[in-house]
């Protein structure tokens, strides 16, 4: 069982999956995750946790932002990681609560998996190729990791409305 409350996430879930459908375009069209999208994702939550959230766990939920950054920062300049993906990821921390910290680590893992191979398998085809032209993520040695952290946001927040 997710700690998140679920009347809460049935209030996140849209602005969030709009901003992570925007972010997860952006990264594989652009290979960047803009400075807007993680300010947009953070404002959904400093705008709304107060009206949804009990006072505790929304104030925790910077802390965890906080914890969250210098890992960001760390995967960044010794992991390769996108200094985007990492804003994004500590937006991300803001909502979740350190008691489904692993349910969301499985959640991305999946999706990690599950984007690559799915990137990989479709830059391969030709006719989606023809249709997106001037994605950057087809020729980029990188992956567009917004991909598979926007699946585990909506998907988080989605689990968390029924479990």
């Amino acid at each position: 069982m997710l700690t998140l409350p679920s009347q809460a996430a049935l209030w996140f879930l849209l602005p969030v999956t709009l901003v992570s459908f925007v972010a997860a375009f952006n990264d594989l069209k652009r290979m960047k995750l803009p400075n807007v999208m993680v300010l947009a994702l953070a404002a959904i939550y400093v705008a709304m946790g107060p009206f949804l959230l009990p006072f505790d766990q929304y104030l925790w939920g910077f802390a965890h932002a906080l914890v969250m950054y210098p890992i960001a920062l760390f995967a960044y300049a010794y992991l390769g990681v996108g200094a985007g993906d990492g804003k994004f990821a500590t937006a991300m921390a803001l909502f979740i609560p350190l008691a489904d910290l692993g349910p969301v680590l499985t959640l991305f893992a999946a999706f990690l998996i599950g984007a690559f191979f799915a990137h990989r398998l479709l830059r391969a085809l030709p006719p989606v190729r023809r249709a997106t032209p001037d994605w950057v993520s087809w020729e980029h040695r990188k992956f567009p990791m917004g991909l598979a952290l926007a699946g585990t946001m909506i998907s988080y927040l989605t689990l968390a409305i029924f479990l």
